[in-house]
């Protein structure tokens, strides 16, 4: 097998891929780091698509979607939960 089908291959299934780990980047509370994981392998796979056409391009483009929200609303999450923890440590809550 040539060098392009196995780069073809890769890009295609790191498509699919993305597209699982934002879904599980929806989850609450565990969801982030597939988030985070969703970003960086769809980083990757931008690189390979400025060579190949990615047929699955519509599955990377929705995972990085929901990896995006799901990483904007669980850090605002955390954020908001490390405050008030942060209040009542101090009295303040």
């Amino acid at each position: 097998m040539n060098s392009d089908a196995i780069a073809k291959i890769k890009m295609l299934k790191g498509s699919m891929r993305c597209f699982v780990f934002g879904l599980l980047g929806l989850v609450p509370i565990l969801g982030l780091p597939f988030a985070l994981a969703t970003l960086w392998i769809s980083g990757r796979i931008r690189v390979t698509e400025k060579q190949f056409w990615n047929a699955a391009k519509p599955y990377r483009v929705w995972g990085v979607v929901c990896a995006a929200i799901g990483t904007i609303f669980w850090t605002g999450i955390l954020i908001f939960v490390i405050f008030q923890a942060v209040l009542s440590a101090q009295g303040l809550g």
